[in-house]
């Protein structure tokens, strides 16, 4: 019996997929439930299981988009299991290597035709030429000699000029290789985000030297207690949540003609992972704390890179954070995730010499960047939320904690 196998409905909204790689080749036994293929959605990745044992007959090509609910491969139930390795293999190990062919009778080249006799002048600089070309970075070759004899003088190294189109010494391949769905997506939302947001961007500066103390203090307490790091992004994410409570319209979207408000923070974190970057929400971070975010952003940071995220896991947030200081950025100005209104991005910490009560100190600084649409979220208010998160990481023991470490890293 060959059953059909159909794409699944990844998503809600979602029509089709595109496949990304076929784990399995045709004519392969497949085990029920093991993964076939790669299948790339407009929001994930996703690994399609074998629905059946059997053997495979693919009917969809890599790179093809399929729509959901199209069949892309056949799956015969009622083959036996092959005994020691898999059928296509076993098949490809018993086929015998072709004769060689015979080799063909060299073509026999034209002669040349006969060329203008030329001396050991033609082409030759005279020193001044050779000089001048030199300088330009130009072979005498590639200029047409006016001397005598076919000679480069002066005069024509002055007037030679370098052509565009001349390659250099190095390698000058190129490849073409077709964006994935979920790649092509990406670029569409930030494009629009660009296009369709008034988008500006407040930039502000974080002393870390209180936090470093903290994790400096509390740090391997707290994974021997948790299991898991006590990272920046918890204390970023608080600090957030507190901004947004000071600042509810950065927590706002656009809906056409109305504003949205949410009295709820769900908080997206950008996550680099072999297709790209992710964009994971932590839902309800207003009642999370310290492990329970670094938990969370352990557990979906692990999603992402062993492709195992899911689209409903990708949907959703009011805010976004984005660390491009895990590159070495020192500044950036993030690009808005739509429909969100605002997002916030950390950079590279760097030991700055900075005036503190009047005197240079070295600090460990950090500079820090809200891009956000300005078409609901007026200056005043960027600006405020930027001064509190800042606020709040430089005084994390008051404003994080509510001066009790311990209870609040639950040691």
């Amino acid at each position: 019996m060959a059953l059909e196998m159909k794409v699944p409905s990844p998503g809600e909204s979602i029509t089709e997929v595109e496949i990304a790689q076929w784990l399995v080749e045709d004519g392969d036994y497949v085990e029920k439930d093991q993964a076939i293929a790669e299948v790339d959605s407009d929001k994930a990745t996703l690994e399609l299981p074998a629905e059946a044992s059997g053997i495979i007959t693919l009917k969809a090509e890599e790179g093809d988009a399929v729509a959901v609910g199209e069949v892309v491969c056949l799956i015969d139930t009622d083959a036996p299991k092959p005994g020691g390795e898999g059928k296509s293999s076993e098949a490809k190990e018993s086929k015998e290597e072709p004769a060689e062919k015979e080799a063909a009778p060299e073509k026999q080249e034209p002669k040349e035709a006969t060329k203008k006799e030329e001396t050991y002048a033609t082409g030759s600089p005279s020193p001044a030429a050779k000089k001048i070309l030199d300088e330009k970075g130009m072979e005498a070759q590639s200029v047409t000699g006016t001397g005598r004899d076919g000679r480069v003088t002066k005069e024509d190294a002055m007037n030679a000029k370098p052509s565009m189109g001349t390659p250099g010494t190095g390698k000058r391949g190129e490849s073409r290789k077709k964006m994935s769905m979920l790649r092509r997506k990406v670029s569409e939302r930030l494009v629009s985000a660009k296009n369709d947001t008034a988008m500006l961007t407040t930039f502000n500066e974080v002393d870390m030297s209180a936090i470093f103390s903290l994790r400096k203090q509390y740090k391997d307490q707290f994974k021997d207690k948790h299991g898991v790091s006590l990272g920046f992004m918890s204390f970023f994410t608080l600090a957030v949540v507190r901004a947004l409570d000071l600042y509810p319209a950065v927590n706002s979207m656009i809906d056409g003609d109305y504003q949205i408000s949410y009295d709820y923070k769900d908080i997206s974190i950008a996550v680099s992972g072999p297709k790209g970057l992710m964009v994971p929400v932590m839902r309800n971070v207003e009642n999370m704390s310290f492990r329970a975010v670094e938990s969370e952003v352990k557990r979906l940071a692990i999603k992402v890179r062993d492709g195992k995220i899911t689209v409903d896991e990708m949907t959703g947030g009011t805010f976004t954070i984005t660390n491009g200081g895990v590159f070495g950025s020192m500044l950036s100005t993030p690009i808005i995730n739509p429909p969100q209104s605002g997002i916030l991005g950390m950079h590279n910490i760097v030991d700055r010499p900075v005036a503190v009560d009047g005197h240079v100190e070295i600090r460990p600084i950090m500079y820090v960047a809200l891009s956000y649409d300005h078409r609901i979220i007026d200056g005043k208010e960027s600006v405020g939320f930027l001064v509190a998160v800042k606020e709040a990481l430089e005084n994390p023991e008051e404003l994080l904690m509510d001066n009790d470490v311990k209870r609040a890293l639950e040691l």
